[in-house]
């Protein structure tokens, strides 16, 4: 099992990716790449509103993050999760109605501002569980090894900043 501070390290770095992206996408920041797709403003708050909302699974509290059957967990486990952790890239899928923003925020320099509280958030809990456990549990994936989720978001991150378009 990956180290908890090293995947939080990684995670850190991929929203510091992130943000440094839509530092050089400051000319087209809330102009979507393609028709359909988002803005990097709205890139910056999906993956900040990913990183809050994992933090609430990892408390315990409520998420917005989706929730699925027990029994389909172990299968969303093995097709989505494991693969992402084990390949260390993010399929194309659409996402919930609560992780899909109407728009984000309203400069790179807030974009920033965000992604930084989000992850400090996640950071937190993310260490308070490791206190106690090295288990966290899904609503969407069961139980998984918390530096697994840990990684999860960094590839997750990853793949979003591929998507924004730099000058």
């Amino acid at each position: 099992m990956a180290d908890i501070p090293a995947a939080l390290a990684a995670t850190r770095s991929a929203v510091n990716d992130l943000a440094a992206a839509g530092d050089k996408a400051a000319a087209t920041w809330t102009i979507p790449r393609a028709p359909g797709k988002w803005s990097p403003s709205q890139i910056v708050e999906h993956v900040a509103r990913a990183l809050e909302e994992s933090a609430n699974m990892v408390q315990g509290a409520p998420s917005r993050l989706p929730s699925l059957p027990g029994f389909v967990r172990p299968v969303v486990r093995a097709l989505l999760f494991n693969r992402v952790i084990r390949k260390g890239t993010f399929p194309k899928a659409k996402t919930t109605k609560a992780m899909d923003p109407e728009r984000g925020p309203d400069s790179p320099a807030q974009g920033r501002a965000r992604l930084e509280a989000a992850l400090a958030k996640f950071d937190a809990a993310c260490r308070a569980r490791a206190e106690s456990s090295r288990t966290t549990e899904s609503a969407a994936f069961g139980t998984v090894a918390l530096a697994d989720y840990i990684k999860f978001q960094e590839v997750h991150t990853r793949h979003h900043t591929k998507q924004i378009p730099v000058a």
